[in-house]
């Protein structure tokens, strides 16, 4: 049976259930970080008790179990997203170094001097840096898609951007900025009318979305733990088969190899070939037990109980006056990103905070984004799982006394 009863649901998060500044602690800054359900920290905790030790090199029992659950999590990961082979999962840090992964094995080694990158104005700056990098170096060129005027990714643009020279197009699947979807399945057959790669920033829509990447038919796709209610400091490269066999390693070290002499190296195949040393075990564990959580939330329920916090939020905050919200009001993510006319973001953040409400201000690692939206920067209000609509209500309770305080 599927969770979809809030009040559960909401039980199933320790740090939720505390005071800030003397308030019931509302925390709508899960675009940033989820919160981590007892069952996450639970097996955190008993890999630590009962599991630790090395895997795929000791000949005792705790490191073969090691093994087994490392892999068996590879497995989860792959069925989650539906690879077509386990060994087409990496795991790594984050999203940011899957996507410097692919920057400096493909990148480096398939991209050449005049080849065109095409990103999207919303991309995190994890998704455009590795990019800048690669123009300096090998004098790849960077071209951007911009939004429609209602907020949406301009497609009819990107099909004008696309030619030849085209070799990779790297888009988030939804922006954390604005909380925009993009329509993924339009970019690929987009990308591959020109033969052109495709990387898919995944950060934010895993949690949202199902994902299928033999249906998106993308390269790559890229996401972490920590947004999908599982550790920091885990995260996962999906890339094809074909692809990874052809792509040279990332780091060297140890488990990554097959011989070592003294003056040479062979590779071990993936995914192996990408994991050079001890891997964070309970950070893969602790994924694990994230996406099991995860499937077993009522998606339907969730989808609407998302959507109902974001538009009855959205429609209050107009209600207010003086606010001015930016992006799309339809297809998105329950993601607010807003400002009060003539205030600076983080004073209203501050003051939110003073009431017990956790949001982020800022530019939110998308600098081009918000020179795009002639702004320095916004407030963003990121709902959850755990959410409901009195955390709403408290959150248009403290815009409010910040700007009644602020104006």
């Amino acid at each position: 049976m599927q969770l979809n009863d809030i009040k559960q649901i909401k039980s199933l998060f320790p740090t939720l259930h505390q005071k800030v500044n003397g308030q019931d602690l509302v925390y709508l800054d899960s675009a940033a970080t989820a919160m981590k359900p007892t069952a996450v920290i639970d097996r955190i905790t008993r890999y630590y008790q009962l599991d630790n030790s090395n895997v795929h090199r000791g000949a005792h029992y705790l490191s073969q179990r090691g093994t087994d659950e490392f892999e068996k999590a590879r497995h989860t990961v792959a069925e989650f997203i539906n690879a077509k082979h386990d060994s087409e999962i990496i795991f790594t840090r984050g999203t940011t170094e899957s996507i410097n992964l692919v920057s400096s094995s493909y990148g480096r080694n398939f991209l050449k001097e005049g080849d065109e990158v095409i990103l999207s104005i919303m991309e995190h700056h994890a998704n455009v840096v590795p990019w800048h990098v690669l123009k300096t170096e090998k004098g790849i060129v960077l071209k951007y898609v911009y939004l429609t005027e209602d907020g949406q990714l301009d497609l009819e643009q990107l099909k004008r951007l696309v030619s030849s020279k085209t070799k990779l197009i790297t888009v988030t699947g939804c922006s954390n900025t604005l909380g925009t979807f993009t329509d993924l399945k339009a970019i690929t057959a987009i990308a591959k009318s020109v033969s052109a790669k495709v990387l898919v920033d995944a950060a934010q829509l895993v949690s949202q979305h199902k994902i299928d990447v033999q249906e998106l038919d993308c390269d790559f796709l890229v996401f972490s733990g920590h947004k999908l209610f599982g550790p920091t400091g885990i995260g996962v490269l999906y890339a094809k088969q074909e692809l990874l066999e052809q792509m040279p390693p990332y780091q060297t070290g140890g488990s990554m190899i097959l011989e070592v002499t003294e003056q040479a190296t062979t590779f071990h195949r993936p995914p192996f070939r990408f994991e050079a040393g001890t891997p964070h075990i309970e950070g893969v564990v602790g994924l694990m037990s994230a996406i099991q959580f995860f499937n077993s939330i009522d998606k339907t329920w969730l989808r609407a109980h998302e959507d109902k916090m974001l538009n009855a939020a959205t429609s209050e905050l107009e209600k207010l006056g003086d606010v001015v919200i930016y992006g799309s009001k339809a297809n998105k993510a329950p993601i607010l990103s807003f400002n009060i006319k003539g205030v600076h973001n983080s004073d209203v953040a501050a003051l939110m905070d003073q009431q017990g409400v956790a949001v982020r201000s800022g530019h939110h690692c998308t600098q081009p984004l918000m020179k795009y939206l002639k702004t320095v920067g916004t407030i963003r209000a990121s709902f959850s799982i755990y959410n409901d609509l009195n955390d709403v209500e408290k959150f248009v309770a403290s815009v409010k006394k910040a700007k009644d305080l602020l104006l």
